[in-house]
């Protein structure tokens, strides 16, 4: 091959890879400008985000605070004539105070059911349902904290809140189910001893003392120390007695 054709070649080899080069390099800068968008766009968006977050959680926060402030009101008499009245919140009775409180708690829950704030006033709203002896309305409400808690400590005390609400509504199978479960898990934060003692009363209740033995008979044996071991001891005293 003649010399100024091997040029030749060697020229449009050279043109060629330039505007490929050229080509690459205007794809990826329009590839680079799209991605410097999009984190532009993103990170707004989660600025954003945060915001709104940073309000609702803060609007439920208050609002709970709100709640928990009519739930450690005072319960008395109103003061006599004459009196200073107390710069602190006070209801007449007990009752009255709770269902005020349960007006407050579901605000909170229903509208900001996802927040902490929100899970943790649902909680409060079905221990105020069993304090007002309503355990239907409560066990709806726990199960609920159940549903939303995942594994945070809300969610295990709303099951044992839920199996308490289902022994005092007749539901002993169900109750001695979840009271089982709770009893046996190895990691949780829930105290077992007094699993144990409201196990064994819901054998009692169901009719099954057998069972009810042998549950209180494990919780003296497993927590000798436990402030609930004497109740159990006597519960065991109780079905040695005859009928």
């Amino acid at each position: 091959m003649k010399r100024t054709e091997r040029r030749h070649l060697k020229d449009n080899e050279l043109v060629v890879l330039a505007a490929s080069a050229r080509r690459t390099v205007e794809q990826y800068r329009r590839v680079f400008t799209a991605a410097t968008v999009l984190v532009v766009l993103l990170a707004a968006g989660l600025a954003g985000y945060l915001a709104w977050n940073n309000r609702t959680e803060g609007r439920a926060g208050r609002l709970l605070a709100d709640a928990m402030n009519v739930d450690e009101a005072r319960v008395g008499p109103p003061p006599a004539s004459g009196t200073p009245s107390p710069a602190s919140l006070s209801f007449a009775t007990e009752r009255e105070k709770r269902q005020a409180a349960l007006t407050k708690f579901k605000i909170v829950a229903d509208e900001y059911p996802a927040t902490d704030a929100g899970i943790f006033a649902r909680y409060r709203e079905a221990a105020t349902f069993m304090a007002l002896g309503e355990p239907a309305s409560a066990a709806k409400s726990y199960q609920d904290v159940i549903d939303r808690g995942g594994d945070r400590l809300y969610a295990q005390m709303a099951r044992l809140g839920l199996a308490e609400a289902q022994a005092q509504t007749g539901q002993y199978d169900q109750a001695i189910s979840t009271f089982k479960s709770l009893a046996e898990q190895k990691d949780a934060d829930l105290p077992v001893d007094g699993i144990l003692m409201r196990l064994g009363r819901a054998y009692l209740d169901a009719g099954k003392q057998s069972d009810a033995e042998q549950t209180f008979n494990q919780l003296v044996g497993q927590f000798p120390e436990s402030p609930f071991s004497g109740e159990a001891r006597r519960e065991l005293d109780s079905l040695k007695k005859p009928s």
